[in-house]
C-alpha cells in the first residue's frame, strides 16, 4: 500500500482526544484514522510519569500494530510526560498538543493575563507555562489551575450539567479574580465542557482550544514526508476503547455529530 493511505493514528486517556480528531476530520477529509480511547485507565492525570510512559508506549504499539503513518498524542497530560518516549520508540511522525495551544494561547491574549487550565500532572508539569513563554514575544502573566475532576464529568457526559456548572464555579473563581482575558483548555477533555466553562467566565475571556492548531500541524508534517492522502481511496475511520464500549460508542457519537457504528474493545495491558 501507498503510505500515504495508511491511517492516522490518535490516541488520548478517554473521550477528549476525539476533540482533536474532529478537527482532524474537517481539515483532513480524506485521511484515514484509527482512535484509541484508554478510558479503562482513565485519568491520567493522577498517575505516575512512569505510569503514564508505560501506558503511551502500550497504546503506540498498538497503534503501529495497525499501522499507522503518524501519532497524535491528543492527551495533555501524556503529552506533557510521554511525548519524548514515544518519539523516541516510533518509526513514525508523533505530534503532542501542547506546542499548538501554547501557541494559540500566546497569540490570543490582548491584556498579556494567560489562565491555564489542565490535569493536576499536566499543571504539575510546568510544560504549558514554559511552551506558553517560549511562544510569547512579551511576558505574560500565567495562572494555571488544576481541574481534576472535569475529566470524569466529560467521561461521565455530563457536558452541560448542573454538577459540572457547580465544579467549573469553583475552580475558576482564581482565574476570573486575576483578569484573564485568554484561558487555555490543557487537558482535551475541557472542550466538552464549555457551555460549563465558558458560563463561568463570561464572554471576555477567550477559550483556546488546541485542536484546530494540531490539526494544522498534522497537515503540514504530513505535507513535508509527502505523507498526505489526496483522496485516492475513501477514508474510514476506526475506533478502540479500553473499557466499555457502548458507552464509547453512544457518547462518541454525540460528539463527533455522527454515529461511531462500532468501537473495538481492547485489552491495552497485552501490549
Amino acid at each position: 500500500m501507498n503510505p500515504a493511505q495508511l491511517p492516522i493514528g490518535v490516541f488520548d486517556s478517554g473521550l477528549g482526544g476525539l476533540t482533536v480528531l474532529r478537527a482532524i476530520h474537517e481539515r483532513l477529509p480524506f485521511e484515514s484514522t484509527i482512535y484509541f480511547g484508554d478510558s479503562g485507565r482513565t485519568p491520567y492525570g493522577t498517575k505516575s510519569k512512569d505510569t503514564i510512559i508505560r501506558y503511551s508506549l502500550q497504546i503506540a504499539r498498538f497503534l503501529l500494530e495497525k499501522k499507522v503513518k503518524m501519532i497524535v498524542i491528543a492527551c495533555n497530560t501524556a503529552s506533557s510526560h510521554a511525548f519524548e518516549a514515544v518519539r523516541n520508540f516510533a518509526p513514525v511522525p508523533v505530534i503532542e498538543v501542547i506546542t499548538p495551544g501554547a501557541d494559540a494561547g500566546a497569540a490570543a491574549t490582548i491584556n498579556q493575563k494567560i489562565g491555564i487550565i489542565g490535569t493536576k500532572g499536566t499543571v504539575s508539569s510546568g510544560v504549558y507555562v514554559d511552551a506558553v513563554r517560549a511562544a510569547s514575544a512579551d511576558d505574560p502573566q500565567i495562572i494555571q489551575q488544576a481541574c481534576p475532576l472535569f475529566v470524569g464529568l466529560a467521561e461521565e457526559g455530563w457536558w452541560d450539567h448542573p454538577v459540572s456548572q457547580a465544579v467549573a464555579d469553583e475552580y475558576l473563581q482564581p482565574l476570573k479574580k486575576a483578569g484573564i482575558d485568554t484561558l487555555i483548555l490543557g487537558c482535551t477533555h475541557y472542550p466538552l465542557l464549555v457551555p460549563v466553562i465558558a458560563r463561568t467566565m463570561g464572554e471576555s475571556v477567550r477559550l483556546v482550544n488546541a485542536g484546530s492548531n494540531v490539526a494544522s500541524r498534522v497537515e503540514a508534517v504530513l505535507h513535508s514526508q509527502d505523507l498526505l492522502n489526496h483522496g485516492v481511496t475513501t477514508a474510514n475511520h476506526s475506533y478502540y476503547t479500553s473499557d466499555d464500549a457502548r458507552q464509547f460508542q453512544e457518547l462518541g457519537s454525540v460528539f463527533m455529530d455522527q454515529p461511531i457504528l462500532a468501537a473495538g474493545l481492547i485489552d491495552i495491558e497485552r501490549y
